[in-house]
């Protein structure tokens, strides 16, 4: 199929005439923002080359628009339409950041200059890039200089009394977004709380990087909007539109299967006459707006939300799906039904909040396992008593670190009871919470625990999820409180800025021991172990007593009691193996 043979033929603009008189927004419905730096990268590097090259022209992206009927809103004397981005957002996000970068470099170089005839700076790159190093700054008038900040200004924010942006992004409910192209507020990356903001305000950043390193801002404006060319797929029939999307994928184009299985239910309750198709359609919106929602605050949770749910439900096999046998399998089960379109979508929903919650409460290295957090995620969805599901989460992570962070044999032949079990649990209704915790126990029976001789280069993050279990041990044996505060820090952070030898390694061989066995490391609030660097024991003790941490509180009072040799570093290796034992024993 041709795109020439939909209701509005495609249109071959540049990036100006595609912005030209339209608002655009990103239906909640739509992935949130998803570039990582290499993406972005990849566009800085394409224009750059433009300049460089003989090249007066670009192809950047296809976008699908949809156009609602008479969906258009009145500006002074101008009339807007707004389209709804079915395809390409991410491409105009990144631009459209850009563009307000360059907005914020004319402002300053406005601000700043001295006089009548402002001098535009050559670009600044690399010596293995392919700019050319002699090319000679332009002059510019003040007077041409604010024209052409205010034609961006107002093709970036509307003069209206709404300041309506010209992207409206998807899920921003920090307004990260918004104000950036209002304002050009830019808070630190550190202060988002999703995936998706986190990487917008990169994006901003990066961007700003990008525009500061050309030099020439007006130089780098013109190419953009007069060399950048987009094919502009525009049409007011939304079943039209995730068709057209589904072309662009049978040729060629890298969409991820998630978004190939969204399209392909959009277009089963679009062909459905139907009497309550719109019901369905909104259905469909406010579901994937929901699940989008969640995908936002993770990495790779909507992968998994996908396998996941086709594998504890739609298919067979002791292993977890690949992303295209999922979708063939969650097809499969929908055909052309439109009912079940939903419920498929409403079961994507449940899991991937299932997802969501594993990764936002289970501490790594217990979630590295992706047939254990598989287990782990049936059991959420089964829906026990909070208590019962307390308890059997806690059998599940025992299990599983006994298995695969202290067993000592290749556990990959144990991964396959995993799934199985998985799907029993979802599945069969009558297994009550006490034969569930059973099954998981025989899951783990017969694997015998390893502890490593040489815990520092071999078993970094498991050490840290054990002395982490052992604070918990010793605030509760002592009726204290638990220090989340420090310990939120040390799981922020690299394990070699938290794991500290007691002993220094430089003077391991003073006392004939393995200064690495776990005996002899400790974890403390990160870099602190930097700071300590090479003392002796007895001159660390009273900076572990102030740590407010119990495993350095009872390291400390052992120093001070009994001074640090080979004697105290062995008892303390047989107690912590020995509690080891009695936690994650048969």
């Amino acid at each position: 199929m041709s795109l020439k043979m939909f209701n509005v033929p495609p249109k071959f603009l540049t990036l100006a005439e595609l912005l030209e008189k339209r608002l655009f927004r990103i239906p909640p419905y739509q992935r949130t923002y998803s570039w990582r730096s290499k993406e972005r990268g990849d566009m800085f590097d394409d224009i750059r080359r433009l300049k460089s090259s003989s090249e007066t022209s670009h192809f950047m992206a296809t976008v699908v628009g949809l156009h609602k009927e008479n969906d258009t809103v009145r500006i002074v004397t101008d009339k807007y339409d707004k389209i709804d981005i079915v395809d390409g957002q991410q491409r105009l996000t990144t631009l459209v950041i850009i563009l307000k970068a360059i907005a914020e470099k004319l402002a300053s170089l406005l601000k700043d200059a001295k006089t009548d005839v402002i001098l535009l700076e050559p670009p600044i790159f690399s010596p293995s890039s392919d700019m050319n190093d002699d090319d000679e700054g332009e002059t510019i008038t003040r007077t041409q200089l604010k024209r052409e900040l205010r034609q961006l200004q107002e093709l970036l924010v509307k003069p209206d009394k709404l300041s309506l942006v010209l992207l409206q992004t998807n899920h921003d409910r920090s307004l990260y977004f918004s104000s950036f192209l209002r304002e050009g507020t830019l808070p630190e990356v550190s202060d988002a709380l999703t995936l998706a903001d986190r990487e917008l305000l990169r994006a901003m950043k990066e961007c700003q990087n990008f525009v500061s390193r050309w030099g020439n801002p007006i130089e780098l404006l013109h190419l953009l909007k007069n060399q950048l060319w987009f094919i502009f797929q525009e049409t007011n029939d939304e079943e039209e539109a995730h068709t057209i999307f589904e072309v662009l994928n049978n040729r060629g184009l890298q969409v991820s299967w998630l978004a190939r299985l969204k399209n392909s239910l959009m277009k089963v309750v679009f062909t459905k006459n139907q009497g309550n198709r719109d019901e369905h359609i909104d259905d469909l919106h406010q579901i994937w707006g929901e699940f989008y929602g969640i995908v936002g605050l993770h990495e790779g949770i909507d992968t998994e939300a996908l396998t996941f749910a086709a594998t504890l439900k739609y298919q067979s096999g002791k292993r977890v799906s690949n992303e295209n046998k999922a979708v063939s399998a969650l097809m499969s089960e929908v055909q052309t039904d439109a009912a079940k379109a939903i419920k498929i979508s409403e079961w994507l929903v449940r899991v991937v909040t299932a997802v969501n919650r594993l990764y936002s409460e289970i501490r790594r290295p217990i979630i590295n396992v992706k047939h254990a957090r598989l287990l782990a995620v049936s059991i959420i969805l089964r829906g026990f008593p909070e208590k019962e599901e307390r308890e059997l989460l806690e059998q599940w992570e025992k299990t599983v670190f006994r298995i695969f962070g202290l067993g000592d044999e290749d556990a990959r032949g144990r991964i396959g009871d995993f799934v199985t079990l998985a799907r029993e649990i979802l599945n069969n209704l009558d297994l009550s919470s006490s034969e569930v915790s059973k099954k998981i126990r025989k899951l783990r029976a017969g694997c015998k625990i390893k502890i490593y001789s040489n815990c520092y280069t071999d078993w970094q993050e498991e050490l840290r999820y054990v002395l982490w279990r052992y604070e918990e041990h010793l605030a509760e044996s002592s009726g204290q409180t638990f220090s989340k505060k420090e310990w939120n820090q040390i799981w922020q952070e690299s394990t070699t800025n938290s794991i500290e030898h007691i002993l220094p390694q430089s003077k391991g061989w003073t006392v004939g021991v393995s200064v690495h066995s776990i005996g002899n490391l400790l974890l403390l609030p990160p870099h602190k172990n930097s700071e300590l660097g090479n003392k002796d024991p007895k001159d660390k003790a009273d900076a572990y007593l102030k740590t407010r941490l119990l495993i350095a509180e009872e390291v400390a009072i052992t120093i001070q009691n009994y001074g640090w040799d080979a004697e105290q570093i062995a008892i303390r290796e047989a107690q912590l193996i020995e509690w080891i034992d009695d936690e994650y024993g048969d």
